[in-house]
This record gives C-alpha cells, structure tokens and sequence, in this order.
C-alpha cells in the first residue's frame, strides 16, 4: 500500500490497525531510525560538529560533504551515516499534502486535501480523505521542537520533572515508545527541509470523553512511581524500563488516548523522557529501588529484611 502524499509504502489507512507482521515492521522501522540518528551524531562528533540541538543533522542534505568524504574517513563515516538516516527519515514538503507553497499558518491556508482536527502546542492534525491521521510538528526558532523533561534535586523530593522544549531525537524516541506501549501505529512520513516540521501519520481512533478518568487504564508495562521519589506536575507519571533504562512517561491523559478499532485504549501521544543517571546516583534508596522494581514491579520502596536479619 503506498501513502496518497508521497508515494512511499505505508501499513496505516484510515481505522484499520495493522496486521502483526506490519506492526512488527514498524516498530522494526523506529528502531532503525534511531539507530541511524546515533550513527548519524557519532560521527558528527567525530569530526567536531555539534549535535544539540539537533536541527541541523535531522535537516542535513545528504550531498552537502560528497567531496569531503573522499578526503579523510572520519568524513567518510559522516558522509555514509548521512545519507543511511535520510533513507530512514526522508526530506519532504509541505507542498506534498496539499498546501499551498510557503505556507506560515497550516489552519489559515489548509489543504484541500486535509480536514483540520486539532491544533496543539507541539502539533496539529487532520484527518485525510481515507480517515488516515497527519499530524505536523512544527519547530521553535531556537531549533527544539515538542517536548521532554527535564530533572532537578530538591530537598523534599528526588526527582523534580519539569516538562521542557525537545528534541527530534525525544520526539522519534516518543513514536518509538507509543508503539512499544501497545499505542495507536505511528508512522514517521518525513521532514520538511525548508521549515523543519516533522510529519507523522497515525491510525484513526475514537476520541474519548472530555476529561475522561484514564488513571486505571494506563499501560500494563507502566509502574507507579513513588511521591517521595518524583514530583512531575505531569497527568499520570510513570516509569517504564525502556531497553532495560529507566523512564519517566507521563500524560496519558483522555486527550492523549483512544478507542482502536479492536475497542482496546491506545495512547496517540505522550511526553516521556529517561531518568538522569547522575541525579538517580545520588539517591541511593532511589536507586536501590530502581535495581529491585526493575526485577519485580511490585517491589516496595523499601527492600524487605527478614527476621534473622533484624
């Protein structure tokens, strides 16, 4: 099946939730792209090109160091890595769903093409013709786009989360998880070089009632974190061992969820990031705690002694 906006192959129209083989190829498909992204800043780094915020290697034309890269192999490297992440996160244009050229205001000057269905802080989305949801992350001037979080120690609390501006690597890192938490199939269709504004396509679900309660349907994969440990002022945060790695997931709101076709709640979005190795370091009750719920989810704060230990 191929995308009705660029012509590349797709596995998501309208509704429908993919078959298996499908939705093990796009989260295959995730994982190649990030894989790709930490190539790609490795060898960046390499040659001493900065890497945060990380705008100019995600809008990086593939063919701005060719002559360079038959000179030294550091450049090589880059070269090659280059052109091995555009494969996985190809440039597009906004001219390509529809909208007219140059477009500043995605509402203002709609596509025919596309029904306007929400407009947030970090995207908006519409609806195509076949039911199939676009959403368009739109970049800030300084380069970030969407979000993540960011941590601090206080006294009475480990772990301070305070929601902050992203990166393109958080926000591959979020599509990722979606799916990797059962969410709503999440294609990445692309980057418009011109303007930055990353576009996903997902599978159209039900809404869900206006401030719906979601607290009893998050995720089985998401453990509750301990007050004592975090204060994120975040609906519903979570831990969640990403790859074995601590993670902070929260916002699974009503908002942020819907009814898939199959009746299952699925998450749409979401805002994650991973705990600080350096902050949890000086925690040890924390990172005791992180090592045994890691092992067992029920695990209490507090490790259990027995009586000939006492």
């Amino acid at each position: 099946m191929q995308d009705p906006f660029t012509g590349r192959p797709t596995c998501i129209q309208g509704g429908s939730l993919p078959n298996e083989d499908d939705w093990r190829a796009l989260q295959h498909d995730h994982g190649r792209r990030l894989e790709a992204l930490a190539r790609f800043r490795a060898a960046a780094a390499q040659v001493g090109i900065g890497t945060y915020p990380d705008d100019d290697l995600v809008l990086w034309d593939a063919d701005e160091i060719g002559l360079l890269a038959a000179a030294d192999p550091l450049w090589k490297e880059l070269d090659a890595a280059a052109r091995a992440f555009r494969e996985v996160f190809p440039l597009c244009e906004l001219e390509d769903f529809g909208f007219p050229e140059e477009v500043e205001d995605l509402l203002g000057e709609r596509s025919p093409r596309l029904r306007p269905i929400s407009s947030g802080v970090e995207a908006t989305a519409f609806e195509a013709e076949d039911g199939s949801i676009y959403k368009f992350f739109m970049p800030r001037e300084d380069g970030l786009i969407g979000g993540t979080f960011h941590f601090t120690r206080e006294d009475e609390v480990a772990l301070h989360a305070e929601a902050s501006d992203g990166t393109y690597q958080a926000m591959l890192e979020k599509f990722d998880l979606i799916l990797q938490l059962g969410g709503m199939p999440t294609e990445v269709v692309g980057v418009t070089k011109r303007d930055g504004v990353l576009v996903t396509k997902q599978t159209l679900g039900e809404l869900l009632s206006e401030g719906a309660d979601t607290s009893q349907v998050q995720p089985a994969e998401l453990i509750a974190l301990p007050s004592r440990f975090l204060r994120a002022h975040r609906d519903h945060p979570r831990l969640y061992f990403r790859e074995g790695e601590p993670w902070l997931v929260a916002d699974l709101h009503a908002k942020n969820m819907v009814r898939a076709a199959d009746g299952e709640l699925r998450a749409i979005d979401l805002l994650a990031a991973p705990l600080p190795a350096d902050l949890i370091a000086q925690e040890p009750l924390l990172a005791d705690w992180l090592e045994r719920v890691k092992r067992d989810p029920t695990a209490g704060v507090l490790r259990e002694v027995h009586d000939d230990e006492l």
